[in-house]
Parts: structure tokens; sequence; C-alpha cells
């Protein structure tokens, strides 16, 4: 079997981080990167991944977005890394350059899976669920606090004409952490969200690492709230409690316990005490957060089912104050979000 031809859309913090592993297994990769002077620092000096161990520097091909239609190689496998946000033109920029027998891989946060679908076809659509902390702040340099060997990975078929070819994009991604296999690409994702739904909003308002944030009294309260409502959001769309991130045991009779016991294996296996979430992270850059996607997606769903996620629905407009200047992320907001939950 040829090795693949791999693109990786978004070369950020994960994406950079993961491809470069891939391209030190001697793997065929291209990075395409909308930061200018992050490919620019690629290009001259590779990207440095930062780890707590080691620092790793990998030279890469990369290219600027505005470089793709000039492209005339093709790719049998394309991860897209960028912001759920940006998932839909993503896949648009790329769709011309994947192989007709292709598979597009969202390695991101949100239920994009449907949207990436939508764009290249279900037939060439993998799902996949992502565990890595890092984050880039200087262009050129990842600071991954998850190496390889704490890296996380599922993947897995969205539609039966995908079925059968996971362990394509597995192989690939075993060289950046452990991968398993999905069964239900859609309710791992949902179980995703719900630690995302989690932790995301309420450390960043906060403006603190996550382990700072969850030690600030009431705040694991609001933590508790916003997945409880995420994980009954899940259930309610017909989704399944399932094992991810490596857990064995799942508490199919307690779901409010599963919710949480999944933001504990998060807090106590992939968070350093400067662990940053990545919605904290893009406000720290002036960019807009995920929060729409991951809390917002949980309160549309709860309204067109009928019900409300009022939690999550305080979250997502404390969220929009900020990003419209308004509030500053800071631990002050600690009396704002303790108000969110009656004692």
């Amino acid at each position: 079997m040829k090795s693949p031809r791999i693109a990786v859309v978004g070369a950020g913090a994960n994406g950079a981080g993961i491809g470069a592993d891939l391209a030190r297994a001697g793997l065929n990769v291209a990075f395409i990167e909308q930061w200018p002077a992050h490919v620019e620092a690629m290009r001259k000096n590779g990207v440095q991944v930062v780890m707590p161990d080691e620092t790793q520097v990998t030279p890469v091909r990369v290219h600027h977005v505005c470089e793709v239609a000039s492209l005339r190689e093709t790719y049998d496998i394309v991860f897209v890394a960028v912001k759920a946000y940006d998932t839909r033109w993503a896949c648009e920029l790329i769709k011309p350059l994947v192989e007709p027998d292709g598979l597009v891989v969202g390695l991101q946060n949100g239920m994009t899976i449907d949207d990436v679908a939508a764009i290249v076809g279900p037939e060439r659509t993998m799902g996949a669920v992502i565990e890595v902390t890092s984050n880039l702040f200087e262009p050129g340099v990842v600071v991954r606090q998850t190496p390889p060997k704490g890296s996380w990975f599922a993947i897995g078929a969205v539609d039966p004409s995908a079925e059968g070819r996971e362990d394509e994009v597995a192989q690939c991604l075993r060289h950046a952490g452990t991968v398993e296999i999905s069964e239900d690409i859609r309710s791992a994702k949902w179980m995703k969200l719900v630690v995302n739904a989690a932790e995301f909003l309420p450390s960043a308002i906060l403006g603190l690492p996550l382990a700072e944030a969850i030690d600030t009294p009431g705040i694991r309260e609001i933590m508790a709230a916003s997945g409880v409502e995420a994980v009954h959001t899940a259930l309610a769309l017909g989704r399944r409690l399932v094992s991810i991130l490596g857990k064995s045991r799942v508490e199919a009779n307690d779901p409010d316990q599963y919710a949480m016991s999944l933001l504990d294996a998060v807090l106590s296996k992939w968070t350093l005490p400067d662990t940053r979430v990545a919605v904290l992270q893009d406000w720290m850059k002036g960019r807009r957060g995920e929060g729409d996607d991951i809390n917002g997606l949980i309160v549309r769903e709860r309204r067109r089912l009928g019900g409300r996620a009022p939690v999550n629905e305080s979250l997502i407009e404390i969220a929009a104050r900020i990003e419209r200047g308004e509030l500053a992320p800071a631990p002050s907001n600690a009396d704002l979000l303790r108000s969110l939950v009656k004692t």
C-alpha cells in the first residue's frame, strides 16, 4: 500500500503538533495555514514543538491559504484542524484537492462532522474525537503539554459508505497518540462535547487556567450543571453514553455522574497547572472562541426539542459580552457565574 499524501488544514497548536509527528514518522505531509507569520516561521526554521520532557524541531512543507488555488498535488487524507466555526470554508477550500476516494477528518472540538460531510460527501468523511493539550502564541512554536504518549484520539465513519476505512486514518494518527476505533462516533463526539461544555466557558470567563478555575469556590458546580445539561441533551437526541478518553467504565445508569467523571478524567490526565482552555487562548489573542459551537449547540438543540438549557444559555450570554468588549475575562466574574446555579 502506497504512503498516503496528507494535508493538515489549520496548522495551529494542534494541527502543527500532530502534523509534525506525522512528518517525523516519514509520512508525506503538507501544512496549509492562514497565519502568515506562522507560515513564514515554519518555512524558515521548521515547527518547534516544546513538550514537558523534550523539544523537537521538524522541517515541514507549508503553504499559505492564499496559495492553495495554485497547488497541483492532491491528497488522500486531509486533517481539518481549524476552529469549528471555520470548518465549512476550510472544507470548500481543500475539496478540489481531495482524491475521489480520499478521506477528510475533522480533528476538532464541536459537532463538525455534518459540515464536513455536506461539502466533501459522507463517503469521504471520517469523524474524530481529539484530546490534546497545546497552545500557540509565538509563530513557529507549539507548546504541547501532552506529548504523543499522552494524546488520545477516536476515529469513526459517519456513514456506512465509509465504514471499514477507519484504520487508514488511525495508522497515521498513531504516530501522534493513542487511537481507538469508535463504532458510534457521533455519540463519542457528544461525550467530548459534554466535557468541553463543562470546562470551556466557565474557566475562560474567569480568565484562569482550568485547574485554578475548578478550585474557585462554586465553579465546579457551574461546570457540573453545564455538563449535565449537555449529557441530557445528547440522550434526548438519541445519542448514547459511550466510553471516550480511554475510560473503561461508563456510568450508563447515572448520566449526571458520567458527565462529571469525564471532566475529572481530563483534569487528572490532560490538565497541567498552567493549562488554559482553547476559548481563553482565543480571547487572549483577540479572537472569538468556539463557545457558540459547544455550549451554543446545546442551547439550540434543547430549543429544537422544545426545552431549555438555562446554564448554557447564561454562559453564552456572558461570553458574548466578553467578545463584544463589555466585560473582561477575570476572576472577579466568579460571582456572576455562581449566580447561575441556585444553592
